[in-house]
C-alpha cells in the first residue's frame, strides 16, 4: 500500500519531553496499490498528502473530512469524470472538513436530480483550490452558507455551463460564507445563469478573466445579490452579444443582508458586446437598506453602456472606448504603447484604507504576473502593450 507515514518531532510541552505524529502521503494511480481516490479519501488522516497521478477516475467520488489535508495531482492533472455519480446527491468531491488544499485536478461532467451538480461542494472549513479546472459540470464549485467558511481560488478556470433549457447553471456560486477570493482565473462559456455569484461577507475578485466569450450565453459576469464587501481589482469582465441580461455587474439585486455593504472597482476593463448597449454596473438600491458605499476609478469600458448613470457613490475616471475587434484574447484590450488613454488617469490612491492601485496583472490562459507601477498609467486592469 502506498503510505508512506514518517515521524515530525514536535516541541515538547511543560510535562513531556516531546510527542510524536504522523503524517502520510498517499499515492493513487492505476498501477498503484491505492487506485480509488474514494479509498484514499477513507484512509487519509489529519495531515496527510494525497497525490493522486495523472489518468481518467471515472465515477471516483469522494467525501472528504480532514484537516490540514492536501489534496494534489501530478503532470497534466488527473481528469475525474463524473459519469453520473455523486457524493449524497451533490458533487463528484463534498469538502466537509478543516483546512483543505486542492491543487492541480480536473472535474468534469456533474449531474444531479436537482440540477445543480457540482465538481466541488463546499460545505465547512477553509479551503483553497488551485491551478484547477472545471468543465462542463452543473456548477463548477458551489458552497454552503457556513457563516465561518471560507474559499480561496487561485489560477483555476471554469468552462462550458450545460445547456440545460430551465436551469441556472452559476460557474462558481458562493453562498454567505465568511470570505471569498477569486484570483488569476478564466471563467468563461456559461448559459442562462450568471459566470460567478457571490453571497459572501467580505469578497476579493483580483486579475481575473471573466469574460463569456462568442459562443457564451451567460446573464450576469458578476453578481453580489446581498451586497458585502466586494473589492474587485484588475480583471477583465465581458458579456457576450448573446447574453441573455442588460447588466454586466449587479450589486444587490436582492437587498443588503451585511453590515457592510460597499463595492469597490478599481483598473477592470469592463466588456459590452451586446448589440443596443446595457449596463456596465447596477447598484440595487431599497427603500429598507441604506444606499451602500461605492467606490469606482480608473476602469475602462469597452463597447456601449452605461456605468455611474443611476448608482450612487463616487466614479472618477472611468473613460470609455468602441471596441476595434472581434478578438477573444488579452492583447485585444491591452491599450497600445501610443495610445492617448496612457496618462489620462492618476496613480489611484488608497481609499478608505482599501489600496485601489494593481500590484500584478491576469496571465492566460490563467495565472498572473507582477506589475510594476508604470510612469504613466492607463485605465483598465493592462497596463503593458500588446505584444508585438
Amino acid at each position: 500500500m502506498s503510505i508512506n507515514r514518517h515521524f515530525i518531532w514536535m516541541p515538547a510541552l511543560a510535562a513531556l519531553a516531546c510527542s510524536v505524529a504522523m503524517a502520510a502521503d498517499i499515492r493513487v494511480g492505476p498501477n498503484e496499490s491505492i487506485q480509488r481516490i474514494a479509498d484514499a479519501a477513507r484512509l487519509a488522516q489529519d495531515g496527510d498528502t494525497v497525490t493522486i497521478l495523472p489518468g481518467h477516475y471515472r465515477g471516483d467520488v469522494a467525501l472528504w473530512q480532514q484537516d490540514r489535508l492536501t489534496i494534489r495531482g501530478l503532470g497534466d492533472g488527473p481528469v475525474l469524470d463524473a459519469d453520473g455519480q455523486s457524493v449524497e446527491g451533490k458533487a463528484i468531491w463534498v469538502i466537509r472538513g478543516g483546512t483543505i488544499v486542492i491543487d492541480n485536478i480536473t472535474f468534469r461532467g456533474a449531474r444531479v436530480a436537482h440540477f445543480n451538480g457540482a465538481g466541488i461542494r463546499f460545505e465547512r472549513g477553509k479551503l483553497t483550490v488551485r491551478s484547477s479546472r472545471f468543465v462542463d459540470n452543473e456548477t463548477g464549485i458551489m458552497t454552503s452558507n457556513d457563516p465561518n467558511a471560507r474559499l480561496q481560488i487561485e489560477n483555476c478556470t471554469f468552462s462550458r455551463a450545460p445547456r440545460h433549457a430551465g436551469a441556472l447553471h452559476h460557474l462558481l456560486y458562493v453562498g454567505r460564507i465568511a470570505y471569498f477570493s477569486l484570483r488569476g482565473s478564466r471563467v468563461e462559456g456559461g448559459y442562462n445563469a450568471h459566470l460567478v455569484k457571490s453571497r459572501a461577507r467580505t469578497q476579493r475578485i483580483e486579475y481575473n478573466w471573466l469574460v463569456d466569450g462568442p459562443d457564451g450565453e451567460a446573464s450576469y459576469s458578476l453578481e453580489f445579490p446581498e451586497g458585502g464587501a466586494a473589492t474587485v481589482i484588475g480583471n477583465i469582465i465581458g458579456q457576450s452579444a448573446s447574453t441573455s441580461n442588460l447588466t454586466l455587474i449587479s450589486y444587490g439585486a436582492e437587498g443588503y443582508r451585511w453590515p457592510d455593504n460597499r463595492l469597490v472597482l478599481s483598473h477592470n476593463t469592463l466588456i459590452n458586446d451586446r448589440s443596443g448597449g446595457g449596463r456596465f454596473l447596477q447598484v440595487w438600491q431599497h427603500d429598507a437598506h441604506a444606499a451602500p458605499t461605492v467606490m469606482a476609478r480608473n476602469n475602462l469600458l469597452v463597447g456601449v453602456g452605461v456605468f455611474a448613470l443611476g448608482n450612487p457613490g463616487e466614479f472618477i475616471d472611468n473613460p470609455g472606448l468602441v471596441p476595434a475587434t472581434d478578438r477573444n484574447d488579452a492583447d485585444a484590450y491591452r491599450l497600445e504603447r501610443d495610445s492617448l488613454l496612457r496618462g489620462h488617469v492618476e496613480a489611484a490612491p488608497m481609499w478608505r484604507g482599501i489600496a485601489l492601485q494593481p500590484t500584478h496583472e491576469f496571465a492566460p490562459p490563467a495565472g498572473t504576473r507582477p506589475l510594476t507601477a508604470p510612469r504613466r498609467w492607463a485605465p483598465g486592469a493592462f497596463q503593458t502593450p500588446p505584444a508585438q
